[in-house]
């Protein structure tokens, strides 16, 4: 294989795309907190620089160890065997190697924004690597998934202040549960593959029709939540709007899954909330340029 495909099979590992969920939400938490602290959105260059770095590395890193850690439940399932590591493309070391690389790197990244980035390091990386063992015990394993992800929003307020603040937390928070309904609908897919391998899932607990309803909750909670951040951080308009635009998203993909039709799940996972996650980057843009001006 050339360097163009082995760079393409490694991207395809990680589902490198995937980065525009959590990455649009750190930006965010970085805007909000830049205007809270200087009076302006803009944090600086090397700000931006490094919280880019600090989570494409760390998301890199836990879809390595993902990958790996559960390559062999993966060449069971048939919707996962063709995955680069069960399928012979990357070598589990070759994999560990990258999870390796990525978290050096993370920590270099984290190093050059403040202390406190620097201090919070070695527990996100227990939580990076560890929610693959989740699922071997809990079907809470969706919470773990989402505090992880939430982590980057409230990581891109602490790269500009050093210090947690009420918007942050509450960021984080509606991330979680964004995130825990997301996944929820996601598992959805493996249903009959998790209960018959023993693998801990919300779906494989309640079953199909309750677990979407649970998401549904969820994802009502996420909305809430995203209002709650407009209040605490004093958002104009333009930031309510974009918040009303991602509770039409969440509504819309609630619309087409349902327990007697899981063709759409994948359009509900990755196309819709990439289009929510875009809408909430776009609305805080909007929200502190405006507010900067004014």
């Amino acid at each position: 294989m050339n360097a163009a495909g082995r760079v393409r099979t490694y991207l395809e590992l990680v589902k490198f795309e995937h980065t525009v969920f959590a990455l649009p939400f750190a930006y965010a938490g970085m805007l909000l907190a830049s205007f809270q602290a200087n009076g302006t959105g803009w944090p600086g260059l090397g700000v931006v620089l490094w919280v880019t770095v600090a989570m494409a590395s760390a998301r890199t890193a836990a879809m390595g160890a993902n990958r790996v850690i559960d390559r062999l439940i993966d060449a069971r399932n048939p919707r996962t065997a063709g995955r680069e590591v069960p399928s012979g493309k990357v070598s589990p070391a070759q994999a560990w190697a990258l999870v390796g690389v990525s978290l050096a790197v993370m920590a270099f990244a984290a190093a050059q924004l403040n202390p406190l980035c620097l201090l919070l390091l070695p527990l996100a990386v227990v939580f990076l690597i560890g929610y693959p063992y989740t699922k071997r015990y809990t079907w809470l394993c969706h919470a773990w998934l989402g505090v992880t992800d939430g982590a980057a929003a409230a990581g891109g307020w602490i790269a500009v202040t050093g210090e947690f603040a009420p918007g942050a937390w509450l960021l984080w928070a509606a991330v979680i549960f964004w995130m825990i309904g997301l996944d929820v609908i996601y598992a959805t897919l493996d249903y009959r593959f998790d209960l018959a391998n023993g693998i801990k899932s919300i779906p494989a607990r309640f079953g199909i029709p309750r677990a979407l309803r649970l998401a549904a909750w969820s994802h009502a909670l996420t909305f809430a939540l995203l209002l709650a951040v407009g209040v605490a951080t004093g958002a104009s308009f333009w930031y309510y709007l974009a918040a009303l635009a991602m509770g039409a998203i969440l509504l819309y993909e609630h619309r087409i899954v349902n327990p007697q039709d899981l063709g759409r799940v994948n359009v509900a996972f990755f196309d819709a909330n990439m289009w929510l996650a875009l809408t909430m980057l776009a609305g805080v843009v909007l929200d502190v340029t405006w507010r900067t001006l004014t």
